[in-house]
C-alpha cells in the first residue's frame, strides 16, 4: 500500500526556498569536490615533474663526473633523499648511496625503462623516483629522488581541502538560504495578503515592494487582477440587482391581476386576465432569454468555434421582416457583400436587435448599409427618430438601460438588446458605437474583422 506523502511532508520540504538552496548547494558541492580532486591531481603531477627534472639533473651530473674524473667526487652519497648507484658491466658495484647499507637495486629491472618511475627501496617507507642510464662502457647509473616530500605535500593539501570544502559548502548553503529567503520574503508577504482577500474584501490591495523588478511587476499584476475581479463582482452584483428589479415588475403585475381577480371576480373577466398573464409571461420569457443569451455570449469563443457567416444575408432577411411587419420605409440599397468568421446565431441576434431598436425609435424611415472598409465589415443602422444624446451614448449599451422608459416598457423592451449587441460584437473581436445620423436620429456602427475573401473583393 502506497504511503501518502503530500500531507505528511512539511511545507519546508516543498518550499521554493528549500529547493533552490538544495539545488544550489548540490551544484556548488559537486563543483568544489571535482575541483579539489583535479587540484590534488594537478599538484601531484607538477611535484612529480619537479622531482623527475631533479633526477635527470643527477643523472647528467653523475655521467659527467664519471667521464671526467672516473669517480663521484661531486655527488653527495650521504643525502638520504638522493639515491645513487653505479655498477659496471659485470654487475660489480662501483658506487652506492651510504644510507642503502649495502642494499642495491637490480639494474635489470630498469633495462626497458625510458624514463623515471617510482620504486620501493629496502628499509625505506617512501618510494623513490628512479631513472637508469647505461654508458658506452656498459656502466649502469641509477639516480633517484625520494617522493616523501611529494606525498607529504599532497597529503597536507588534500587534508586542507577535505576540511575546507565541507566548510565552503556549508557557507554557500547558509548564504543561499538567507539570500533566497530575503528575496522571497516579499512573495510570501504578498501570498499572505492575497490569501486574506475574500469575496467580501476584494477592495484590498497588495502592498507593492517598490522597484521595477520581477517581484514589483508581480505585485502590480496581482493588483490589476484584483481590480478586474472587483469590477467583475460589482458588475455581477449590479446585474443581479437589475435583473431582480426587472423580474419583480412583471411578477408584481401578475400577482396584482391574480389578487384583483380573486377579490373581485366580477370586475375581471377571463379574457382580460388571460391577456394580462400572457403579456407578462411573454415579458418574463424575453427577460430570461436575454439574460441567458448574455451569459452564453460571455462564455462563448466565436473565434474557435465559429464558421463563415454572410452578414449581408442576415441584414437583407431583417429588412424583409421589417417591410412585412411594420409600416416603415426600409432602405437596404447600401447593403453589399461582407463575410465574417463567427457564430451565426449571435450575429443574427446583433443585426435583429439593432434593426428592432431602430424601428422602435424611428419616425418613419430606417436605413441599412453594409460593406467592407479597411479589412473590416462595417454595418450601419440608422433611423430618423430622436437619436441618442451624447452623454448617454456609452450608457445605452449597459444592461437594463432604457432612455425612454415609458415607450420601452410599453413596447415590451427588456433593456438587454443593445447590451447583447455590445457583448456579442466584442466576443467577435469587433466594436460598436453610436453617433448622430444624417436622417436625424441615431446611427449605430458595428465593425467586425472581415474574412480575407470578402476583404479582397472589396
Amino acid at each position: 500500500m502506497a504511503e501518502p506523502t503530500d500531507k505528511k511532508r512539511g511545507p519546508r520540504a516543498r518550499s521554493l526556498r528549500g529547493r533552490i538552496t538544495l539545488v544550489s548547494t548540490a551544484i556548488v558541492a559537486v563543483t568544489l569536490v571535482v575541483g579539489a580532486l583535479l587540484f590534488v591531481l594537478v599538484l601531484r603531477s607538477l611535484l612529480l615533474d619537479g622531482v623527475d627534472a631533479a633526477v635527470d639533473r643527477d643523472l647528467a651530473l653523475i655521467e659527467t663526473e664519471l667521464e671526467d674524473t672516473g669517480g663521484l667526487t661531486g655527488v653527495d652519497t650521504d643525502d638520504d633523499e638522493v639515491l645513487v648507484q653505479v655498477t659496471d658491466g659485470s654487475g660489480a658495484t662501483l658506487a652506492v648511496s651510504d644510507w642503502l647499507d649495502g642494499h642495491t637495486l637490480d639494474t635489470a629491472d630498469f633495462a626497458d625503462d625510458d624514463g623515471a618511475r617510482p620504486v620501493g627501496v629496502p628499509g625505506e617507507d617512501a618510494a623513490f623516483l628512479v631513472a637508469a642510464e647505461t654508458l658506452d662502457d656498459d656502466t649502469t647509473v641509477l639516480a633517484g629522488r625520494s617522493l616523501d616530500d611529494v606525498d607529504e605535500s599532497v597529503t597536507t593539501v588534500a587534508g586542507l581541502l577535505a576540511g575546507a570544502v565541507p566548510l565552503l559548502i556549508g557557507v554557500v548553503a547558509l548564504l543561499t538560504w538567507i539570500v533566497v529567503g530575503r528575496a522571497l520574503a516579499p512573495v510570501e508577504r504578498m501570498r499572505r495578503q492575497v490569501d486574506a482577500v475574500t469575496a467580501t474584501s476584494l477592495d484590498r490591495r497588495i502592498v507593492t515592494p517598490g522597484g521595477a523588478d520581477e517581484i514589483g511587476r508581480l505585485a502590480l499584476t496581482m493588483n490589476g487582477m484584483l481590480d478586474r475581479l472587483e469590477r467583475s463582482q460589482q458588475a455581477q452584483r449590479q446585474f443581479v440587482s437589475d435583473a431582480s428589479h426587472e423580474l419583480r415588475s412583471p411578477l408584481a403585475s401578475l400577482r396584482q391581476y391574480a389578487e384583483v381577480a380573486q377579490a373581485h371576480p366580477d370586475r375581471v373577466n377571463l379574457d382580460d386576465l388571460s391577456e394580462a398573464v400572457l403579456d407578462e409571461g411573454a415579458r418574463l420569457e424575453r427577460l430570461v432569454a436575454g439574460m441567458l443569451l448574455l451569459a452564453r455570449v460571455t462564455e462563448l469563443s466565436p473565434a474557435a468555434t465559429g464558421t463563415a457567416v454572410d452578414v449581408d444575408d442576415l441584414v437583407l432577411a431583417e429588412a424583409r421582416r421589417l417591410r412585412d411587419t411594420m409600416a416603415l420605409a426600409i432602405d437596404s440599397t447600401g447593403v453589399g457583400p461582407a463575410r465574417v468568421h463567427g457564430d451565426q446565431n449571435l450575429l443574427g441576434q446583433v443585426v435583429r436587435n439593432l434593426v428592432d431598436n431602430a424601428a422602435q425609435h424611428a419616425s418613419g424611415r430606417v436605413s441599412l448599409s453594409l460593406g467592407v472598409v479597411d479589412g473590416q465589415a462595417l454595418l450601419v443602422v440608422e433611423d430618423d427618430g430622436h437619436g441618442v444624446p451624447p452623454g448617454e451614448r456609452e450608457r445605452v449599451f449597459e444592461r437594463f438601460v432604457r432612455l425612454d422608459e415609458s415607450r420601452a416598457r410599453a413596447s415590451g423592451g427588456t433593456g438587454l438588446g443593445l447590451a447583447i449587441v455590445r457583448e456579442s460584437v466584442h466576443a467577435h473581436g469587433g466594436s460598436v458605437r453610436v453617433s448622430d445620423s444624417a436622417l436625424g436620429g441615431a446611427r449605430f456602427e458595428v465593425r467586425l474583422p472581415a474574412q480575407a475573401d470578402t476583404a479582397d473583393e472589396a
